[in-house]
């Protein structure tokens, strides 16, 4: 039986996939057919690369948990709900920690109130009426002068006054040195007094031992009229500058640091008034009083043109009616004084001493000096 003879089949030929890239190029030179998908592929995935390799170089790099610091992960830090937040300033800003915050102006900060926020109760509860406008410090301010025109007129001389003022400014002023030693005895005063109180007070003197000192200086040591219109000038002058000096001092230039032309122009005006008023009409209503002491009155409704001693020395006499003015357009004259005198004392600024002690007796010295020259 014959063998049939089997060929052997080929070897079939297998096509291997397209090289890539990299393999080609670690090819020397050859470079093997690429299908159109594989080329397509091959031109997305390189464009992904450039794009992804050139966001790499611009964003920074990333900080992995393990190296970021314990301080960056703590979570922020709550305020403190027992301390107050500090109030917002006008401006939105900060505030600085006073009740009425000074503004960029220097001009404005005349009708403020700077004061420290909480040392008196009172003054955070009733923020506008006590601190910023001292109505109850006010209303005590001027009540003096009604109740020193009240004794006045009840024939109630000078000298049976000042006992009675220096008789209450010695408890008044013992009482303000303990405090300054004892804290809790000085929390007990302020919250019983805080209302009549400014905030530098509190660790200062109140301003009623030199209201009480500058009334007894001008009642004791000057004549009758001119005693009681510095107590007058002191109570109602400096209230008047005071209180228009914060309402309208930003809108007027500022003289010195605190004083304004509003205030200035207010004490001013309310001399002028006070003195028209008293020597004009209050003095002939009440009279003369049998206790009156001699030289009670330097003002009798006429003034001099020229002192006693320059018409000696051109010898004229001094009964001349030539040489004097009398009636309204004196009283006119010594008004005018007056609102200059209490404006003046008003705006200057002794050592630093407490307006309720220099008003009074500056006020005296100034209309004493000019009755002296020209009365």
């Amino acid at each position: 039986m014959p063998v049939a003879s089997r060929t052997v089949p080929e070897t079939p030929r297998v096509i291997s996939p397209s090289p890539s890239l990299s393999d080609t190029e670690a090819r020397d030179g050859y470079l093997a057919p690429v299908t159109r998908s594989a080329a397509r592929r091959q031109g997305l995935s390189g464009v992904r690369e450039v794009a992804s390799d050139s966001e790499r170089s611009r964003s920074p790099p990333e900080r992995s948990p393990s190296n970021t610091s314990p301080r960056q992960r703590r979570p922020p830090r709550r305020s403190n709900p027992k301390i107050p937040a500090s109030p917002p300033a006008a401006d939105g800003n900060t505030s600085n920690g006073f009740l009425s915050p000074k503004t960029a102006n220097a001009l404005r900060d005349t009708s403020r109130s700077p004061s420290p926020l909480g040392l008196i109760p009172l003054h955070t509860r009733y923020r506008s009426f006590i601190h910023r406008h001292e109505i109850p410090r006010k209303a005590l301010h001027v009540s003096i002068g009604f109740l020193t025109l009240s004794l006045y007129s009840h024939g109630i001389q000078t000298s049976q006054i000042t006992p009675v003022l220096f008789t209450a400014l010695v408890p008044i002023a013992v009482t303000d040195i303990i405090r300054h030693r004892s804290e809790k005895f000085n929390k007990f005063y302020i919250r019983c007094m805080g209302a009549l109180m400014r905030e530098t007070e509190v660790s200062g003197y109140n301003g009623v031992i030199w209201y009480l000192l500058g009334a007894y200086v001008v009642l004791r040591f000057f004549p009758k009229d001119v005693g009681v219109m510095g107590v007058l000038l002191l109570s109602w002058c400096d209230t008047a500058a005071s209180t228009f000096g914060r309402l309208y001092g930003r809108y007027t230039p500022q003289l010195r640091q605190g004083k304004s032309l509003a205030g200035t122009l207010a004490a001013f005006t309310v001399g002028v008034i006070t003195a028209a008023t008293f020597w004009g009409c209050f003095v002939p209503w009440a009279g003369t009083f049998p206790n009156d002491p001699e030289g009670s009155f330097m003002f009798t409704g006429r003034l001099n043109l020229f002192p006693s001693s320059v018409r000696g020395l051109l010898g004229w006499s001094t009964d001349d009616a030539s040489t004097m003015i009398t009636g309204p357009l004196a009283l006119g004259v010594m008004s005018i004084v007056s609102g200059v005198v209490a404006s003046g004392s008003e705006f200057i600024d002794l050592f630093n001493w407490d307006d309720n002690l220099t008003i009074p007796v500056l006020s005296g010295l100034g209309l004493w000096g000019f009755l002296k020259i020209f009365g």
